[in-house]
């Protein structure tokens, strides 16, 4: 396509590379928004009780296996116990904070979902199936731990970018 542009010069546009620039910017430009709607990253769980946030998961992805660690407390509480007293496995008496919660957990084929792996709550020390799915873009994550039939759901909420870079120990 040729265009007179009047100013003694001819602008010659070859639409089929302009249409890949414009799809491979496109596609750039979604990759970060695509990032995020995976349970990897930094993630507030919220308190049953008070509905405000309470801990720090860390979650991260090796060889398409998902594990999460407890990064940090977000309200201190003196009654909080320090370890886990009631683990079973190789956690028995580990701190809390740092502690592998979450392993095993792999990505559904086909679905935005990842299951397969283990939660454990480290204030009683018990272990759940457990479900991520990621929702309203990834700035949320639906948390649902199991035994059989039974189940319970947190809603997470992915910490804000500040809050990514470095996790703080208490």
């Amino acid at each position: 396509m040729v265009w007179d542009t009047g100013v003694n010069m001819t602008l010659k546009i070859n639409l089929p590379a302009a249409m890949t620039a414009l799809v491979a910017a496109a596609w750039l430009c979604a990759a970060p928004v695509q990032a995020q709607v995976t349970p990897v990253g930094v993630w507030h769980t919220i308190d049953d009780r008070s509905n405000e946030p309470k801990g720090e998961v860390i979650i991260t992805e090796a060889n398409g296996v998902v594990t999460g660690r407890v990064g940090r407390a977000l309200k201190p509480d003196p009654k909080a116990k320090r370890t886990c007293e009631d683990c079973k496995d190789d956690r028995k008496n580990q701190t809390i904070i740092g502690m592998e919660i979450i392993r095993g957990v792999k990505k559904e084929a086909g679905e935005n979902v990842w299951s397969g792996g283990k939660i454990l709550d480290p204030n009683e020390g018990k272990e759940y199936n457990v479900r991520f799915t990621p929702i309203e873009g990834g700035k949320k994550m639906q948390v649902r731990g199991y035994i059989g039939p039974f189940y319970r759901t947190q809603i997470w909420l992915r910490a804000p970018d500040t809050d990514t870079t470095e996790s703080k120990k208490d």
